[in-house]
């Protein structure tokens, strides 16, 4: 199994290389995280939207969520475990209704899969590198960035850190 993240996968590569490579990505398995706790512990320390969202890998609906329109200088954590994902200096509006950023904090802050859950629409799925919560997608569809990347997370699987505040 080959667990690739944001610096390995995407950063070296183009757009094209990196979905062969993720193409190729197995499972993330239980216990290859810095923080595992069972689903019982999680739901007691996330509300059941946080849950739903970022253990059971599901969507908040678009234009929604308080950090789609947050326009401060700040850094955007993992909601779960509070593990620094993105800076306010690569976030964008993409206009789909979700926090979008062109880049992760660190390269190696995020894990990427791949993710076949829609029939015929294979994305790549964004976890943190430290929980393994599900965070959101990347797509390869943002040329108005420098990468050409926008990770498009679920406001509710973050937590935004004001720079006055660090």
């Amino acid at each position: 199994m080959v667990i690739l993240t944001r610096n390995t996968a995407v950063r070296h590569a183009t757009s094209q290389q990196a979905r062969a490579a993720l193409a190729r990505v197995g499972l993330v398995h239980e216990g290859q995280f810095s923080v595992n706790k069972s689903d019982e512990e999680w739901q007691l320390e996330l509300n059941p939207q946080e849950f739903q969202v970022l253990r059971q890998a599901g969507t908040e609906a678009p234009f929604t969520g308080p950090l789609n329109t947050e326009h401060r200088l700040g850094t955007y954590c993992c909601r779960a475990c509070g593990a620094p994902l993105f800076s306010s200096d690569t976030k964008f509006d993409a206009g789909c209704g979700w926090p979008s950023f062109y880049q992760t904090l660190a390269g190696d802050s995020v894990v990427l899969r791949s993710d076949h859950k829609l029939p015929g629409r294979p994305r790549i799925e964004v976890l943190c590198a430290n929980c393994g919560s599900h965070l959101g997608h990347v797509f390869d569809d943002a040329p108005q960035t420098p990468t050409g990347d926008r990770f498009c997370m679920n406001s509710v699987a973050l937590k935004f850190v004001p720079a006055e505040s660090l």
